[in-house]
C-alpha cells in the first residue's frame, strides 16, 4: 500500500495537491501521496521553477478510514501504559495524531491561498506534513510488530476540532495547532520513549526518537510565521497569541513543560506559563 506514488503530481498545483491529499481516506494511501506531492514540490524548487500555488477548495474535514472509530475523548478508554496492551494503545494514539497531523499540514498550504507568503512558508508546511507522513507510518509499523494495526482501537474524535475552529483565522491555527498541540508533544514524548526503552520495544523507542526529533521543527514553523504575520501587522506576538489561545484552545496548558526544546523552537515561557497560571488560578 506505501507504494502508490501519483505520476501526475507535477501536473497539480500546490493546493490542488494538499486538496489531493485532505481527500484520500486511507492512511498509508494517504501519506504515500504525501511523500509524492512533497517530492515533486522539492524537485520543482530545486529547479527554479516552484509548482504554482494555485487554489483549491478543501474539506471541512479531511478524509478518514472506516476505522478507527472516532469517539469523544472522554469516552476513549484509558489503558495502563505499563501493560502491552496499554503500549500498544498509546502507539495507536500517536499513530492517529500523526495522521491529524499530515492532513493539518496540507490543509494550512490550502486552506488560506488568499494570504501572500513567501516561497520558505511553503517549503516549511510541505516537509512538516512529508515528516509527519513518516511518522505515521513509523507509528504503523511498530503497531503491526506488536500484532495490531491502526484502526484496532478508538481514537479521539476532537482532534480536527483545532482546524474547524480556526477555519477563517490564519493566526488562529498556527497558534493552537503548532504552537500548543504540536508544541504538547515536546512536553509528553520523552516520557513515551523512556516507557518503552524500559519495555524493551527498541522499534519504537528509535520510531519516537525521530519524531521527537523533527517535531522541534514543526513548533519552530508555527513560531516563525506567527511572528511574520504580527510583524506584517504591527502587532505584539505574545499579547495576540494569549488571545488566540483564550479564545480558540478548548483545554488547559498543563505544565510540566519542556522549556529548552519550546525555546529551541521560538517558543519562550513568557508565551506559555501565563495561561498554565490563569487555569491554575481558577
Amino acid at each position: 500500500m506505501a507504494g502508490h506514488g501519483n505520476t501526475d503530481s507535477p501536473m497539480m498545483t500546490l493546493s490542488e495537491m494538499a486538496v489531493d491529499v485532505l481527500t484520500t481516506a486511507d492512511g498509508r494511501d494517504k501519506t504515500a501521496k504525501s511523500h509524492a506531492h512533497a517530492a515533486a514540490w522539492r524537485a520543482s524548487r530545486a529547479a527554479g521553477t516552484p509548482i504554482p500555488l494555485g487554489s483549491a477548495t478543501p474539506p471541512l474535514r479531511p478524509s478518514r478510514p472506516d476505522r478507527p472509530e472516532l469517539l469523544d475523548p472522554r469516552n476513549v478508554p484509558k489503558r495502563k501504559p505499563g501493560s502491552p496492551a496499554g503500549r500498544i494503545a498509546l502507539l495507536h494514539a500517536v499513530a492517529h495524531i500523526e495522521l491529524n497531523a499530515v492532513d493539518l499540514h496540507w490543509d494550512i498550504i490550502a486552506r488560506f491561498t488568499d494570504v501572500p507568503f513567501p516561497p520558505g512558508f511553503y517549503d516549511d508546511w510541505v516537509r512538516a506534513a512529508d515528516e509527519e507522513s513518516k511518522h505515521f507510518n513509523l507509528m504503523c509499523d511498530c503497531l503491526e510488530e506488536l500484532g495490531s494495526h491502526y484502526g484496532a482501537l478508538p481514537a479521539h474524535a476532537g482532534m480536527w476540532r483545532a482546524a474547524e475552529d480556526t477555519v477563517d483565522d490564519l493566526m488562529g491555527r498556527l497558534a493552537v495547532v503548532p504552537m500548543v498541540l504540536e508544541a504538547r508533544g515536546l512536553d509528553v514524548t520523552p516520557g513515551m520513549i523512556t516507557l518503552f526503552r524500559k519495555a524493551g520495544v527498541d522499534s519504537a523507542v528509535a520510531a519516537l526518537e525521530t519524531i521527537y526529533a523533527e517535531e522541534v521543527g514543526h513548533v519552530a514553523y508555527g513560531s516563525k510565521w506567527f511572528n511574520f504575520l504580527c510583524g506584517r501587522h504591527e502587532l505584539d506576538p505574545r499579547d495576540v497569541f494569549h488571545d488566540l489561545v483564550r479564545n480558540y484552545f478548548h483545554g488547559a496548558l498543563k505544565p510540566p513543560f519542556n522549556e529548552e526544546k519550546r525555546a529551541e523552537a521560538g517558543l519562550p515561557p513568557d508565551f506559555y506559563w501565563p495561561l498554565a497560571e490563569e487555569v491554575g488560578r481558577g
